[in-house]
């Protein structure tokens, strides 16, 4: 799979799992259990033990699944996570170096900012998205809302506490997609191996993806007919 496909694969998905876990076997559980309730991406951040290992391992026994690599801190880092296998690369803060490897590696990329001069110089670097990181403690989907008036061009990538009570929202606030970690795969459903839960975790966020881009285009269609 390719840049491009990677890409559209995510806006077409909407939910992009974040795997922040103590083990490499609890990871690989986590990211076959969402992938089981409808989610065919993950992304196994760097602060999983062995995590590179974690990404061979999914890129071999589950082709069908977009794997990518989160927390990624340094192009050595990127280097070592794209000779495993990972199609996408994400980052926790603004370093256009990763951008700029990605790129010349063809490597679907968004990195994090905050403010909007961050989103700006980010987006001029070429990533795919720009992840708006932490949104929900800066103003939560209002935020994402305010930035959109005035970066209709960028795809943002609302993470950082987003759940089941504002998932819905941040879509209709213009969202192309979701980065949500534990209120997807929950600690205790790791702990307690609850695969079934994680699964239908994974569903429900899906149906709140679909539903609020329902809404987000009867919202358009009514406007435009005004």
């Amino acid at each position: 799979m390719n840049r491009a496909e990677v890409r559209a694969r995510i806006e077409e998905i909407g939910i992009i799992p974040a795997v922040r876990v103590s083990s490499e076997h609890i990871a690989r559980f986590a990211a076959e259990a969402v992938a089981r309730g409808g989610i065919p991406i993950v992304e196994i951040e760097m602060t999983v033990p062995g995590a590179t290992d974690v990404i061979t391992y999914l890129v071999k026994h589950t082709p069908d699944m977009i794997v990518g690599a989160g927390s990624v801190y340094d192009v050595e880092t990127a280097r070592r996570c794209i000779a495993t296998g990972a199609k996408f690369l994400t980052t926790d803060g603004l370093d256009l170096a990763i951008v700029e490897f990605a790129n010349r590696e063809d490597i679907a990329v968004w990195p994090a900012a905050l403010t909007p001069t961050e989103i700006i110089t980010a987006w001029k670097a070429n990533p795919d998205f720009v992840k708006v990181f932490p949104c929900a403690h800066v103003g939560g989907e209002a935020y994402i809302r305010t930035l959109k008036k005035a970066l209709m061009h960028v795809p943002l990538i609302a993470a950082g506490g987003v759940n089941q009570q504002t998932a819905h929202r941040f879509i209709v606030a213009g969202a192309s997609a979701l980065g949500v970690g534990a209120d997807l795969i929950p600690d205790d459903a790791l702990r307690l191996r609850q695969s079934e839960r994680i699964r239908e975790l994974a569903q429900r966020f899906r149906r709140f993806v679909i539903d609020a881009r329902g809404q987000l285009a009867a919202l358009r269609k009514s406007a435009s007919s005004k």
